[in-house]
């Protein structure tokens, strides 16, 4: 799990932890232990943080920020969000008077300047439904060596599910919704909503999901339309194989996305040792709209690019 000792810790206020109120550097804070309190080792952006510091309130951590040490140099310090302030940590060793006190306009600038340490999530959405021999199973309900169904009607054991739990305000989740039908012939088979880059299969071109976006049966689900937390999820077959999900093809984990971002990834290193490497799928892959065929586009009815 990610744990920090600190010293102490700078304090900055908002009046409006929604707003993007003024942030000033405010006062120390004292010593203490934070943890994430998952299987990892290190803070991502999103994890949910235990303090024993003050009251032990709970918080977010949302980043790393490189702070001026006196004299020269600089640290990179974790940033965790409590209720309506932020706390930037100081290690053991250190003080407050070791460092020129951070300042911020707002808490758009103070957020542009963290280092999250986070990669792009490409997983599912919970509810999504995975089809497998026996019929349709949650993604949150599969297990290792379950067995699911590809697109070419092959049985294969699911090796790993990834789980990964993120705060939209603090992370760069963009979570799609794909309407029931929307990508033709009754597919998907209800709405199926995953991130911008986990891609479905079309015509035999693997697509981001963030590339068929057409603003009314493909859209962005709106930020302020989810939850605090939302946990995602991939899973990890022994290659990466095109599964169904809610009848849909779309793709398993590709290890060009680390396994490190997710917060079980202690687990899979007891289960296997380290980490693999796993060929990609000889299918063409679109990230952009611009790049769509025109069958697709039609299909979905996005305009032509520019």
């Amino acid at each position: 799990m990610g744990t920090f000792v600190s010293s102490n810790n700078f304090v900055f206020f908002q009046g409006d932890p929604t707003s993007d109120a003024l942030i000033n550097f405010g006062a120390t804070g004292d010593a203490g232990t934070t943890t994430d309190g998952e299987d990892d080792t290190t803070f991502e952006a999103g994890d949910p943080i235990t303090f024993t510091i003050t009251s032990g309130a709970p918080g977010t951590y949302v980043g790393a920020l490189s702070v001026d040490l006196v004299g020269g140099g600089s640290d990179l310090l974790p940033v965790i969000f409590e209720d309506a302030f932020f706390r930037v940590l100081i290690p053991v060793g250190k003080t407050a008077a070791d460092y020129v006190a951070p300042n911020f306009t707002s808490e758009a600038v103070l957020l542009s300047a963290l280092d999250t340490a986070t990669e792009l999530p490409v997983c599912f959405g919970s509810g999504a439904r995975v089809a497998t021999p026996q019929g349709s199973a949650y993604v949150e309900a599969l297990c290792i060596g379950d067995a699911i169904l590809t697109h070419d009607g092959r049985a294969v054991a699911v090796k790993w599910v990834g789980r990964q739990t993120l705060v939209p305000r603090f992370s760069r989740l963009r979570m799609i919704r794909v309407a029931e039908g929307a990508l033709g012939d009754g597919l998907p088979l209800r709405d199926l909503v995953l991130t911008a880059d986990h891609a479905l299969m079309l015509d035999g071109v693997l697509v981001n999901a963030g590339a068929l976006v057409n603003g009314t049966t493909v859209i962005e689900v709106a930020a302020a339309d989810l939850p605090g937390r939302v946990t995602v999820y991939h899973i990890e077959t022994e290659t990466h194989d095109i599964i169904l999900a809610e009848g849909a093809p779309a793709e398993t984990f590709i290890d060009y996305v680390g396994r490190q971002a997710f917060d079980n990834y202690a687990e899979y290193v007891a289960l296997y040792g380290a980490d693999r490497d796993i060929v990609e799928s000889p299918a063409p892959r679109i990230t952009a709209a611009r790049h769509l065929p025109a069958a697709i586009r039609a299909r979905l009815g996005i305009a032509s690019a520019a």
